[in-house]
């Protein structure tokens, strides 16, 4: 089956990514994967400080997760998997596509002003040519009229 692997943050351009993604995949008959990359935290010397802010940002993730879900789910009644991973966000995104062949695409939400963001950034610039699978950027500033006209 084609899987189009999203990520997802906070920001609303991974919320038109998503909804991008999921109306291929219902047109396509694949399925869709929503990953959220909780970055390193920073060193904190007492151990149980750590945990507890470690543990809070994974259940932020899991909450954002379990919106953008619900939210695909009651657009298109597509059931996405969905996937929290700690670590480099590039690396993880590379070793998830290497472990999984049937990721068919990366799908990532461009910035609609200034900066389009750091996966962006970096999927389109030196690993561009050496990814196995596309990258679909969609730009920030379309409206779910224009993503359902596109896609």
């Amino acid at each position: 089956m084609r899987i189009y692997l999203v990520v997802i943050d906070d920001s609303p351009e991974s919320r038109i990514a998503l909804r991008f993604a999921a109306r291929r995949a219902v047109k396509t008959g694949g399925g869709v994967e929503i990953l959220t990359v909780l970055p390193p935290q920073e060193f904190i010397a007492f151990g149980g400080v750590q945990a507890t802010i470690e543990d809070e940002a994974r259940q932020q993730a899991e909450a954002l997760l379990a919106s953008a879900a619900g939210t695909i789910i009651d657009e298109s009644g597509l059931r996405p998997s969905i996937t929290v991973r700690d670590g480099d966000g590039p690396r993880v995104i590379r070793d998830m596509i290497a472990s999984n062949p049937d990721i068919a695409a990366l799908v990532l939400g461009a910035a609609a002003s200034g900066a389009p963001g750091q996966l962006v950034t970096h999927f389109s610039g030196t690993d561009a040519g050496a990814l196995p699978v596309p990258v679909m950027i969609i730009p920030g500033s379309l409206t779910p009229e224009a993503i359902d006209r596109l896609s």
